[in-house]
C-alpha cells in the first residue's frame, strides 16, 4: 500500500475514465465499484480522491489475486501436478467415487487460504458447490400421487362423449316409440268405446304454457349490448332490440333531449342501457393502424447494444457541417447555398471502430421545427459555438431543445484558432445557461476545436463515444424496423427519395413500409456514400427509393406486413387530411394584400409553398405561419416537393393564395397558367428574403423598385470544355430570346442550381447581341461550369417599376 500512497501523491488529477483505461476494465465497472463502496460519480470525467483510488486499487488487488503460486514459481513446482493421478490410481476402485468428491470439495481451501487472506469468505462457496454430490435425506410424508387407471395410455374423451350422446339418442327415439305405440292402443281401445276421440285443447294448453315460460326466461336474461366510445341513439335501440322511443323517452327521463341519429358517449350510452335492463360490455374497435403496425415492447433479453445518434446543433455558421466534414473527410459545405445548411443530412462514420451516426441540423431560426425534430430522436447533442462569437439565438434554441428532449450537451468551442477568439468568454456565458463546464466543477464536457485547423477533433470524438458507453444504449434488430423520416426529396430518375433513420429492428430491402402519407417497397436501400445495401439495423441512417410520395419530413415509419391493408391506412389518412382542407380564399398578390386588410376584405394571407426538399417546405411554412397578426392570419394551404407545376397554378386561382417557391422554378404550362388566371408567384434562393418581403407587405411597406421580366429559355444540347474559357454550352432556344447583357439562371430538374451573369454569347464563331426563337447559340455563365445536358438556361432582367 506505500507503492500506491506514493503513486496517488504525484497524479493532481485521476479521472473515472483514466482509471477505466489504464487498468482495461470498462468506466462502468470502475462506476459500479464506487457505487457500492463510496459515491456515485456524476459521470465519467469526475476526478477521483485518494480514498476513492484506495477503495478501487484495494478492490481490484482482493479480486484479481494470483491463480497458483505455481505460476510465479514455475520451474520449481514442475513436477507436483504429475504425482496428484498417480495417488488417485492407488486407490481401491470401490471407494474411488465417495473420496473424489470429498477431495473435490476440500482440496481447494488450503490454496485458496494462502491468498490475500480470502480463503474464509469463498469456503461456503466450495460448500454449495459440493451440495450435489451429498445424498439428500428421505421425507417421511407420503407425496401426494396421481393414478391413472386407464390402461390404453391417452384416451379419446371426444369418443365416449359421442358414444353417450349417441345413448341417449337411441333412448329418446325409444321413449318416442313406446309414447306413439301407446296412443295408438288408446285410440284404439276409444274406437272400441263407440269412436269417441280426445280433443287436442290439452295440448295446446302445454304448448301455451311452455312458449310463456321461454318468454320469461328470456326476459330474466338481460340481453348483452357491445357499445363502442360514441353510438347513435337509433344504433343504440336496435342493439337492445328495443324500439327508438323507448330509448328517446329515456333519455328524456335523464335530462338527455335526443334524436334517433343523433351521436351519444359511451357513459350515456351505458346508463340508458342498464336502466333498460342490459347487460353492457365496452366495444373495442381495433383500427387499421393497431392491426398493422407492430408496437410492442421489447424484452430485456432481445436487446442488443446499438450506435449512438448525434446531432450537431448550434448558430449559423458557426462551424456544424465544416466539423462533420472534418469527420466524415468530405465536403458538403461548398453545395450549400451562400453556406448556409438548407436541409437535414444523416451520416455513419467509424471511431475508433465503433459506429457512430450524425445528423446535422441547419442553424437559422426558421428551422426551428428541424432543429427540434433533430433532438427528439438522438441520444447525445454536439453544441457548436464559435470561440470569436459566443452564444446566439439559435444557441440558447438548440440548449433548450437539446434539454427538452433530455439529452447530454457536449460543447463544442469552434474557431479557436482565429486571432479575436476567446473561449474563457463562451464558458461564462454558458453557466447562464445552466451549463457549468468541467472545469469549473460542473459537468458540462467543454472540448476546445477548430475544425478547419483539425485541431481537438480526437478528443472530441473520445468524449462522445464515452458518454455514448455511459448511456448503454440497445435495441432489438431482430423485429419489423421502425424508425424516422429525416429527410424526403422528388428525383427525376427515381421518383420520391426519402432518407430514414433506422431507431428500432432492421429494415431489409423488399420490405412494405408506411410513413404518413407515403406507401412503398423498398426498392434500392443506400448508405450515404452511395453504396447498396440490402439491410439496415438499427442507429443506421439509409436513403431509400420505392414509396408512392415523398413522406413529410420527422414522419415516424413502420416496416408492415400488409401491402393492401398499408394502403388502406393510406387511403383514411389521406381523406382525413382532405377533411382538413382549406375553404378558398379571395385572389390576392402582394401588391394589394396592403390595401385588403386596411379595407377589412382580407382576414387571411392563403400561401402555396414549393421547395427542393420536404425539410425547407416545413421551414418555410413555419416561419410564414409565424407573421399571423390581429388583422390577418397567414395559412399555408399546400407544401409540397419539386418544380411549381400547373396544378399548383390553378390550386392557387381557385383559393386566392400565392405561390412561394423556395430554390425551385416554374415549368412552362404553369408559367403560361399564371399569367392566364393572374396568379402572383415568387422565387426566393435565401429564406431570409422570403420572410422579409411577405412581412413588409403585410404592414404596407412594400414597394418593390425592380421586377424580374422572363426573356427567354435555352436548353443545353451539348457541352465543351475549353481550358482557356471554362464550359461552354451549346444551346437550343426554345422560346423568347437570349440577351448578351441579362442575367442566366441554370435550372436543372425544376430546381435552381445558379444564378449570376452571362459571360459571353456566340452564333457559330461570332460575338452575338442576342439569339431569338428557334436558332442554336454557344454561351458560357460567369464563374459557374457545371453545365450538363438537358439544363435549361433562363435569361432574364430586371425592370424598373414606377411608383
Amino acid at each position: 500500500m506505500e507503492q500506491n500512497e506514493v503513486f496517488l501523491l504525484g497524479i493532481e488529477k485521476y479521472r473515472v475514465h483514466e482509471v477505466a483505461k489504464d487498468f482495461g476494465l470498462p468506466t462502468k465497472t470502475i462506476t459500479e465499484i464506487l457505487t457500492k463502496y463510496a459515491e456515485t460519480p456524476k459521470n465519467h470525467m469526475q476526478a477521483l480522491t485518494d480514498q476513492e483510488l484506495s477503495l478501487i486499487f484495494e478492490y481490484l488487488t482482493q479480486h484479481n489475486p494470483v491463480s497458483s503460486i505455481q505460476v510465479i514459481f514455475a520451474d520449481t513446482y514442475k513436477e507436483e501436478p504429475a504425482k496428484e493421478p498417480a495417488a488417485k490410481k492407488a486407490e481401491p476402485a470401490g471407494k474411488a467415487a465417495a473420496p473424489a468428491q470429498g477431495q473435490q470439495a476440500r482440496q481447494p481451501a488450503p490454496a485458496q487460504s494462502t491468498q490475500n487472506g480470502q480463503g474464509g469468505r469463498q469456503q461456503p462457496q466450495q460448500q454449495n458447490a459440493a451440495k450435489p454430490a451429498v445424498q439428500q435425506p428421505v421425507s417421511r410424508v407420503p407425496q401426494r400421487k396421481i393414478v391413472d387407471t386407464r390402461k390404453g395410455g391417452d384416451v379419446n374423451l371426444a369418443k365416449y362423449d359421442e358414444r353417450l350422446e349417441d345413448l341417449g339418442g337411441e333412448r329418446g327415439a325409444r321413449m318416442q316409440r313406446q309414447q306413439r305405440s301407446g296412443k295408438e292402443k288408446i285410440r284404439t281401445n276409444n274406437q272400441r268405446r263407440g269412436g269417441m276421440t280426445f280433443s287436442n285443447k290439452r295440448k295446446q294448453d302445454e304448448a301455451e304454457r311452455m312458449r310463456r315460460l321461454q318468454l320469461e326466461i328470456a326476459k330474466k336474461a338481460p340481453v348483452k349490448v357491445m357499445i363502442p366510445d360514441e353510438i347513435s341513439v337509433g344504433e343504440l335501440a336496435s342493439r337492445m332490440k328495443k324500439t327508438g322511443a323507448e330509448v328517446v323517452k329515456c333519455l328524456m327521463k335523464n335530462g338527455v333531449m335526443a334524436s334517433l341519429s343523433q351521436i351519444i358517449d359511451f357513459d350515456t350510452a351505458a346508463i340508458i342501457a342498464e336502466e333498460m335492463g342490459c347487460k353492457v360490455e365496452k366495444e373495442v374497435v381495433v383500427t387499421i393502424e393497431e392491426r398493422l403496425i407492430d408496437d410492442h415492447e421489447d424484452k430485456a433479453e432481445d436487446l442488443v447494444p446499438r450506435a449512438p445518434v448525434v446531432v450537431v446543433m448550434g448558430h449559423v455558421d458557426h462551424g456544424k457541417t465544416s466539423l462533420l466534414d472534418t469527420i466524415r473527410h468530405t465536403s458538403v459545405a461548398a453545395g450549400e447555398a451562400g453556406g448556409i445548411t438548407q436541409h437535414i443530412g444523416a451520416y455513419q462514420v467509424q471511431v475508433n471502430g465503433k459506429p457512430i451516426t450524425f445528423l446535422d441540423t441547419p442553424g437559422h431560426e426558421a428551422f426551428t421545427s428541424m432543429r427540434a425534430r433533430g433532438a427528439m430522436i438522438t441520444d447525445i447533442a454536439i453544441l457548436v459555438v464559435a470561440a470569436d462569437d459566443g452564444i446566439m439565438p439559435q444557441t440558447v434554441e438548440s440548449i433548450n431543445h437539446a434539454k427538452a428532449a433530455n439529452i447530454p450537451i457536449i460543447v463544442a468551442i469552434n474557431k479557436i484558432d482565429k486571432e479575436n477568439a476567446n473561449p474563457d468568454r463562451v464558458l461564462q456565458q454558458l453557466t447562464e445557461y445552466g451549463l457549468v463546464p468541467e472545469d469549473w466543477g460542473g459537468d458540462t464536457i467543454c472540448c476546445k476545436i477548430s475544425a478547419k485547423q483539425k485541431i481537438g477533433i480526437e478528443n472530441l470524438l473520445e468524449m462522445v463515444t464515452l458518454t455514448a458507453e455511459m448511456a448503454e444504449l440497445k435495441a432489438n434488430p431482430n423485429r419489423s424496423a421502425k424508425g424516422t423520416v429525416i429527410e424526403a426529396r422528388l428525383d427525376k430518375g427515381r421518383g420520391p427519395v426519402a432518407t430514414l433513420l433506422v431507431q428500432n429492428g432492421t429494415l431489409k430491402q423488399g420490405d412494405i413500409i408506411i410513413a404518413g402519407t407515403a406507401v412503398g417497397r423498398v426498392r434500392t436501400m443506400m448508405d450515404y456514400k452511395g453504396a447498396r445495401l440490402t439491410q439496415a439495423g438499427p442507429s443506421v441512417p439509409v436513403e431509400i427509393a420505392g414509396l408512392s410520395e415523398a413522406p413529410s419530413a420527422g414522419s415516424p415509419f413502420f416496416a408492415v406486413a400488409d401491402e393492401r391493408m398499408a394502403r388502406e391506412l393510406v387511403e383514411q389518412r389521406k381523406a382525413e387530411e382532405k377533411a382538413k382542407a382549406a375553404a378558398p380564399v379571395q385572389k390576392v398578390s402582394l401588391e394589394n394584400l396592403f390595401d385588403q386588410i386596411q379595407a377589412g376584405e382580407r382576414k387571411e394571407l392563403a400561401l402555396i409553398v414549393k421547395a427542393d426538399v420536404q425539410g425547407s417546405v416545413e421551414a418555410v411554412k413555419a416561419s410564414l405561419e409565424k407573421l399571423s397578426n390581429d388583422e390577418v392570419t397567414v395559412r399555408v394551404i399546400h407544401g409540397g416537393v419539386g418544380a411549381i407545376n400547373e396544378s399548383d397554378v390553378m390550386l392557387a386561382a381557385s383559393s386566392g393564395a400565392i405561390i412561394v417557391g423556395f430554390n425551385v422554378r416554374p415549368d412552362a404550362a404553369a408559367r403560361d397558367g399564371a399569367a392566364r388566371q393572374n396568379v402572383d408567384m415568387r422565387m426566393y434562393r435565401v429564406i431570409y428574403d422570403c420572410i422579409d418581403e411577405i412581412e413588409a407587405a403585410m404592414k404596407g411597406m412594400l414597394a418593390p423598385k425592380y421586377r424580374e421580366v422572363v426573356l427567354g429559355h435555352a436548353e443545353v444540347r451539348q457541352t465543351y470544355k475549353v481550358s482557356s474559357v471554362g464550359t461552354v454550352a451549346g444551346c437550343y432556344v426554345q422560346d423568347g430570346k437570349i440577351v448578351r447583357s441579362c442575367s442566366v439562371r441554370v435550372v436543372r430538374d425544376g430546381i435552381v442550381i445558379h444564378e449570376g451573369a452571362l459571360a459571353s454569347l456566340k452564333r457559330f464563331k461570332d460575338d452575338a447581341r442576342e439569339v431569338a426563337e428557334n436558332y442554336e447559340c454557344g454561351l458560357t455563365v460567369e464563374k459557374f461550369n457545371d453545365i450538363k445536358e438537358g439544363d435549361i438556361i433562363e435569361a432574364f432582367t430586371m425592370e424598373e417599376i414606377p411608383r
